[in-house]
């Protein structure tokens, strides 16, 4: 175009950046390998009118899933701010308003690994 170059060409590229890049991705993808599946069928009650939220689930089948937990963040945070432990349980009841916060539901297996968090879907 008018004698410009323009796009990815090899001589712009860092190599050693993109190396490092794929080595944190590889990690990261390991990492997520070893935990746990997502939670399964993860629902919020929405036909009680509570300040309460009562959260359900599927539990999982992994031999070595030793709980859950529920995560929660205001719903202008970008990153979960609160956890609690609930156990090796499919219901939690948590003390806070569902119109306040954006929740969701993870799975721990016995060594640490945490699962990608489930957001829940409303059960009338």
């Amino acid at each position: 175009m008018d004698g410009k170059q323009f796009g990815d060409l090899p001589e712009f590229c860092d190599f050693g950046y993109i190396a490092r890049v794929a080595r944190v991705n590889t990690a990261t993808i390991w990492s997520l390998a070893q935990g746990p599946g997502t939670p399964k069928g993860v629902r919020v009650r929405t036909d009680q009118l509570t300040n309460d939220t009562d959260l359900l689930w599927q539990r999982g089948t992994e031999p070595d899933l030793a709980g859950y937990e529920v995560v929660w963040r205001e719903t202008t945070a970008p990153d979960w701010t609160t956890v609690i432990g609930v156990g090796d349980v499919t219901s939690a009841k948590i003390d806070l308003s569902k119109d306040n916060v954006f929740f969701g539901v993870r799975a721990v297996d016995r060594t640490g690994h945490r699962s990608p968090v489930a957001f829940p879907t409303p059960l009338r």
